[in-house]
């Protein structure tokens, strides 16, 4: 898969099928979108390509957004070699970026540099300044500059649209075996793994350490999780996502403490896999108190 960061993607890839979005998550709804329009790519003989934007134009116009993602751009990337996408553009999202007409997107854009023959977008696409151009403008605009638009139908789970919104709200609220349905897969946090405070490993519970970043946050508390270190090394464990109020701390955190691995971890990159949400977080009056807790954790999780 070749990846661009502008719109100069040559020949090779010119004339091709574009499915244009934020593809936040690639869930569900995403992988359908993804599957059709590399069908109807084949069809015509035709590249498939995406084209993304980073940040998230909603983080951009919103500065003080800063945990929203439900993937960060390298998972994005990753997901896109996955599902076997010929091209990836992503387009830096700024200011100059953001003030393009919508008009000129067409023409300067998909008709000029990309020279798109297919075009794929969710109903509700907007783009141009100020959100003013639509499927119907992008239909308009088809036989002059000689591309086709296709609207692929949302998929719906038990009366609700997958969408990022939807998996981003039950994220939140610690329905992750339910995100983890609209995903077709684990919602994954990766980092590397910070030097801490050493307070796990003191009471008996060593922990990885890693920064949310840019992701959603998800409920705080306890979950069961699957972790791999490295692509190779494959553990069960749990995750305290919070502030550790027990330790009087104010900045959030996630904590992974893995079964059966003993192994020094700083500055490796790991995977967090969560299953299933156990409990919230809560104070405890003492360290023996949180110690019966984490046990308790632990044999749920298990």
């Amino acid at each position: 898969m070749k990846i661009f960061k502008n719109f100069n993607i040559g020949k090779r890839f010119q004339n091709s099928a574009i499915a244009i979005g934020n593809f936040d998550g690639f869930h569900l709804g995403h992988q359908r979108v993804i599957k059709r329009g590399k069908q109807i790519a084949r069809k015509n003989n035709l590249k498939f390509g995406l084209m993304v934007f980073q940040p998230l134009p909603v983080m951009f116009f919103n500065k003080n957004l800063k945990n929203y993602r439900i993937d960060s751009l390298r998972q994005k990337i990753n997901s896109s070699k996955k599902y076997g996408i010929n091209f990836l553009i992503v387009k830096k999202f700024d200011k100059k970026f953001s003030k393009i007409k919508a008009d000129d997107f067409i023409e300067k854009i998909l008709y000029k540099k990309l020279k798109a023959k297919l075009v794929f977008i969710s109903k509700n696409f907007r783009f141009g300044k100020n959100r003013i151009g639509n499927v119907k403008l992008l239909k308009n605009k088809e036989k002059f500059f000689e591309y086709k638009t296709n609207t692929i139908t949302p998929l719906n789970k038990k009366g609700y649209v997958i969408s990022s919104t939807l998996i981003r709200k039950n994220i939140a609220k610690g329905k992750i075996d339910y995100s983890n349905k609209l995903l077709g897969r684990f919602w994954t946090i990766e980092g590397v793994v910070k030097r801490g405070e050493k307070r796990g490993r003191k009471i008996g519970f060593p922990t990885c350490n890693l920064d949310l970043k840019n992701y959603i946050v998800p409920k705080l508390g306890v979950y069961s999780a699957k972790i791999i270190v490295d692509k190779k090394i494959k553990k069960r464990g749990i995750v305290n996502i919070g502030y550790r109020p027990t330790f009087g701390k104010n900045k959030l955190l996630l904590e992974a403490h893995i079964f059966g691995l003993k192994k020094n971890l700083y500055d490796k990159r790991i995977k967090i896999m969560l299953i299933k949400f156990i409990r919230k977080e809560k104070r405890f009056k003492s360290i023996v108190q949180l110690k019966k807790q984490i046990k308790i954790d632990i044999r749920k999780a298990k």
